[in-house]
């Protein structure tokens, strides 16, 4: 049997913790919350780089590894793939699609924070769910807009802007009482894939709302892919039947 090192964060990365053993490890950021019902190890914190986690492969005796981070988590990726190389072991990796554009979608690509700031300078009421990055732009709100912030950690907002701390998944229900409460005017967005965050798109598309999406990053090949959690839980429970 291969020991498991599955990088994860987020709910596919979840649901395919809960079918691994004692003799794999969990690994987490330190940034989502850590779950206490897992048969499998759990670890919490970066490895140093590409270098520390090729070190960690070798002391724990990894054989394979399963990328399930987020898909806006880049750099995370590039390392994996990188150290995967150097320690010849085998890399998969969980490639959530991304989200399409529907019929009555007002859809705007940015590919950065730059752009994301000319997109919506002409209006007044944004939302953003990006994460944390626009925490570190508070003082640079314009006196024309107030933003809302929905981010997975309570955080100080400011006499400009709202943080709403949530975690989904979210409903049409939920997030229309959200665009209506804070009145809601334009939607910034990863274009992170799932149904877990996609109903401020429908409720979005509903009322003819833009949405700011911000592109992906260009992520790194992997030996085997897959589009969803259960195809890569099924696909390791052959692998240990296997081995």
């Amino acid at each position: 049997m291969k020991r498991v090192l599955l990088l994860g964060g987020t709910g596919d990365a979840l649901a395919i913790a809960r079918g691994l053993s004692a003799t794999h490890v969990y690994s987490l950021a330190g940034l989502a919350r850590v779950p206490d019902d897992l048969a499998c190890a759990v670890r919490v914190g970066g490895f140093g780089g590409v270098d520390g986690l090729v070190a960690y492969l070798g002391a724990e005796r990894i054989g394979l590894v399963v990328d399930a981070t987020h898909p806006y988590a880049a750099q995370m990726s590039r390392h994996a793939r990188e150290a995967c190389a150097i320690a010849n072991v085998p890399l998969w990796a969980v490639r959530r699609p991304e989200w399409q554009a529907q019929t009555g979608d007002d859809w705007r690509e940015a590919r950065d924070w730059r752009g994301v700031v000319e997109r919506i300078a002409e209006f007044h009421r944004p939302l953003f769910t990006l994460g944390r990055e626009p925490l570190a732009h508070l003082d640079e709100i314009p006196a024309s807009q107030h933003w809302t912030i929905r981010c997975l950690d309570a955080h100080p907002g400011n006499a400009r802007a709202t943080i709403v701390d949530a975690r989904g998944p979210f409903t049409p229900e939920g997030e229309r009482a959200l665009f209506d409460a804070a009145r809601i005017d334009v939607v910034i967005s990863k274009n992170s894939g799932g149904r877990a965050t996609e109903a401020k798109l429908a409720v979005a598309r509903e009322r003819g709302m833009p949405v700011v999406m911000l592109a992906r990053p260009e992520l790194p090949d992997a030996d085997r892919a897959f589009d969803d959690a259960s195809s890569a839980r099924d696909a390791l429970t052959q692998l240990n039947h296997e081995t």
